[in-house]
């Protein structure tokens, strides 16, 4: 972890919060001059003490002894409010423009990059950092000003003493920094192994439904048990090298004690010094332990944030393959759809071979092909997902890549086969958390798809679990389907969204379907016959080319068409890819 790497994340997130960094310098000199006085006081009343002085003066040092200790305790608490409020705050915002980059990333980055693991990055390590800024930085800076105020007092109390502590300093410090990165690399390669760990469960709970019907559980423990394992040697060998670093420091400053009271002995029984002076050399060596013993048992945490600081910098450097969209603006109303010798890889397999043809703006398009020919592909380069390797697609006669994203996400919805539905209500979820618009003016927008007494009947603002625990599938890509009339977009995709639903929803959904098929082109992804019924066009995809594409009647009524076999076969022979 390099100096410049912390510079920048610390100005970027600290900048903004200069008045309250400035506060909290100024806290922290207060502080620091309060450390350096207390034992002053105390020097002052011993020595007072065994000159036999007026009890009024000793008073007055014990009274001015407790005033400064109270303080002290005071200082002591707004520092740790504030710092703790400039560090949760500073990295509030990381964990937001985080969360933001990684959003904005491509669906590539989101297939190969585990939500485990993307979940350690945006909690784990920011926490880390959280907890660099919040306590180590003001621990570190008091520990500073501690350091210089010490030795400058040191020399005001003797040349010799100024030049031990000097020299005691030096070694402190040289010792920190020769052994400041000892455990950095290994602190890294833990939090790495935490990420793979993250990652791993992440993935099974979410398959546990299939790991139990398939009895996978002793083959899932087994690997667990691997992943386990290494994460269990590299934190101890994390620990080992944290471990011997705190060590080292603590034996430094055990032999700083010894040397403090053999020379504070030594003044005092040569006359060179008070007992008083003495006891000032001694506290002010255990004034320097303390604040460097707490910034060394908590190095831990710096080694933590500088690990974290390189993989979060490492995500943020991390580019979407999608150029960002330019500034055009999709037109309201239905939209067109044309796609023009597109061709599209995953990695290195084609999937699309030069794919062209046009949709007029309000056409109903069923699109079949067996699984695996590149139906999906195709949708989600409509959605601008994905760009495709060559060849245009547009969207309202205009480039997809020349709309802003903005533009895109409003006027393309889509229906996918398996609904995400979030812990909140059903109005959120329907909403996409947006505030905006009245109940009463989403019922209505409901009422108009004919789904708006079924959404009073579920309850606008009943709560749904994890998943949308609490509906049925079909439930949930009704509200789904709710979900995208409320967008109002002029191009609709929906993927085979009849397949999970019971007769009675299905029925449901055919009707909002009419109403949301009404002046938006929309396309079709099929698996049963049934599914386009109501669709203009038909389009068979077989290996990533185009088998078929003409009017739904025409196609259904001309003997040896595909679309004609597969009605005549009652649709069984779909998957089996009937040519004809």
């Amino acid at each position: 972890m390099t100096a410049p790497s912390y510079r920048a994340t610390l100005v970027a997130y600290l900048g903004p919060q200069r008045g309250k960094v400035g506060v909290l310098a100024a806290v922290l000199v207060a502080t620091t001059g309060l450390e350096l006085v207390v034992p002053l006081f105390l020097q002052r009343f011993i020595d007072g003490a065994l000159a036999g002085e007026a009890q009024s003066v000793l008073v007055a040092a014990g009274v001015a002894y407790l005033v400064a200790g109270v303080l002290k305790q005071l200082f002591n608490g707004v520092t740790t409010y504030l710092g703790a409020d400039v560090g949760w705050t500073a990295t509030n915002h990381l964990r937001e423009d985080l969360a933001e980059h990684l959003l904005t990333l491509d669906m590539g980055f989101h297939t190969n990059t585990t939500p485990g693991e993307m979940i350690e990055r945006i909690d784990g390590d920011v926490t880390a950092v959280a907890e660099f800024l919040s306590r180590f930085i003001v621990r570190l800076l008091g520990a500073g000003l501690l350091l210089i105020g010490v030795i400058a007092v040191a020399w005001w109390q003797s040349a010799l003493m100024g030049i031990a502590y000097t020299a005691f300093v030096v070694v402190v410090l040289a010792s920190v920094w020769r052994m400041r990165n000892m455990a950095v690399d290994a602190a890294e390669e833990e939090r790495e192994t935490s990420a793979l760990l993250y990652g791993f469960i992440e993935e099974r709970l979410a398959a546990i439904e299939d790991i139990r019907a398939n009895g996978a559980g002793r083959s899932t423990m087994r690997r667990f048990v691997g992943v386990m394992r290494d994460y269990f040697f590299r934190t101890c060998a994390a620990w080992r090298k944290r471990t011997g670093f705190q060590v080292t420091i603590n034996t430094i400053f055990w032999s700083g004690s010894a040397l403090a009271v053999a020379l504070g002995a030594w003044l005092v029984t040569t006359g060179r010094a008070t007992v008083g002076t003495a006891y000032l050399l001694y506290q002010y060596v255990l004034l320097i332990q303390n604040p460097i013993e707490q910034v060394t048992r908590q190095f831990s945490e710096l080694q933590k944030a500088a690990g974290g600081i390189v993989r979060i910098d490492r995500y943020r450097a991390i580019g979407s393959v999608l150029p960002p969209g330019g500034g055009r603006e999709l037109p309201d109303g239905p939209l067109s759809v044309g796609f023009e010798r597109v061709t599209f890889s995953y990695e290195e397999q084609r999937i699309l071979h030069g794919l062209s043809f046009e949709l007029a703006p309000g056409t109903v398009l069923g699109l079949l092909g067996r699984t695996g020919g590149g139906k999906t592909t195709t949708t989600r380069l409509i959605s601008r997902l994905y760009d495709p390797a060559g060849g245009v697609v547009r969207l309202g006669g205009i480039d997809a890549r020349q709309v802003s994203s903005a533009s895109l996400r409003r006027r393309v919805g889509v229906v996918p086969q398996d609904v995400q539905l979030f812990r909140a209500s059903v109005r959120d979820n329907l909403t996409f958390f947006d505030h905006a618009r009245s109940d009463d003016e989403l019922l209505d927008e409901l009422d108009r798809a004919g789904l708006g007494s079924w959404v009073r009947e579920l309850g606008l603002h009943t709560e749904l679990g994890a998943g949308g625990s609490g509906l049925s599938a079909g439930e949930s890509q009704l509200l789904a389907f709710a979900r995208v009339f409320l967008q109002d977009p002029g191009i609709v995709i929906l993927d085979e969204p009849a397949s999970r639903l019971d007769p009675a929803t299905e029925l449901l959904v055919a009707e909002a379907a009419e109403r949301l098929f009404a002046n938006r082109t929309v396309v079709i992804i099929a698996h049963r016959l049934e599914t386009v019924r109501m669709a203009d066009e038909i389009m068979v995809i077989d290996g990533g080319r185009i088998a078929e594409h003409g009017p739904r009647d025409v196609l259904a009524e001309t003997p040896g068409t595909r679309y004609a076999n597969l009605l005549a076969a009652g649709g069984g022979a779909l998957l089996e890819g009937v040519t004809g």
